[in-house]
């Protein structure tokens, strides 16, 4: 696992961290932009893209886990080199551990505006894209239920709750139990089946994309073969 570094408001890239070596990190979850907006693991070590508006997500993100006593983060669209076919593959079928083990996940709500009235704030949640899950990113749904610790962030940084105060909310939205959100230990008790119907509404860039967001989910490890379609991906997730 290769993590972001934060020395003095500096960011960089550390070596692959392995087992008991992986220090506490915080862990990013957000919806990506246009691919020229975001901050790439190639940006990262040609030392480039701080004019990204990608780089603001990577930012926050430091500051807030030195915030929380933490000098290590991962961001997924630069801690990942994708132009690597298996380090992208490992780290696919890792990414359920990966926001398991983490200290706590930043959730970046880019289209949710806080009001004075926290309540209402939260309220608001209900419409974000995160949750319809309609652009690029695909994996929110793991995001959300892996981490013990979730805070959730409007578009201009601004705490909206944690995944405990905003649960009613989300498993509203989602259809999910509030067992299941709040303790990633019960999502794995749950039936095969009921873990299949989460992401029955949910569309996803790639058909097969529906079956590969469940592999965490369900303690799945498999190679990922995008052009076998929506059918066959189900078919050898079971």
């Amino acid at each position: 696992m290769r993590l972001q570094y934060n020395n003095e408001g500096e960011f960089s890239l550390t070596k692959d961290f392995f087992g008991d070596d992986i220090p506490d990190y915080a862990i990013l979850s957000h919806t990506w932009g246009a691919d020229t907006e975001e901050v790439t693991y190639r940006d990262m070590t040609d030392g480039t893209g701080k004019n990204k508006i990608g780089y603001e997500k990577i930012r926050f993100c430091g500051e807030q886990a030195r915030r929380d006593g933490l000098e290590y983060f991962w961001v997924d669209t630069c801690c990942i080199d994708k132009t690597n076919s298996v380090e992208l593959q490992e780290a696919i079928n890792s990414m359920f551990r990966w926001y398991q083990e983490a200290e706590v996940c930043y959730v970046y709500l880019s289209d949710v505006h806080l009001e004075v009235n926290n309540n209402l704030g939260r309220l608001v949640i209900r419409e974000s894209i995160w949750f319809k899950r309609i652009r690029l990113k695909r994996w929110t749904l793991q995001e959300l239920l892996a981490p013990h610790k979730v805070m959730f962030y409007d578009s201009n940084w601004r705490l909206i709750g944690d995944k405990e105060s905003c649960c009613p909310i989300i498993s509203s939205i989602t259809g999910i139990g509030v067992n299941c959100i709040l303790n990633s230990s019960e999502v794995r008790r749950e039936m095969y089946f009921t873990r299949i119907s989460w992401v029955e509404d949910r569309q996803t860039t790639k058909a097969e994309d529906i079956a590969y967001c469940l592999m965490g989910i369900l303690n799945v490890h498999m190679p990922l073969q995008y052009g076998e379609g929506e059918f066959k991906a189900f078919e050898r997730l079971q």
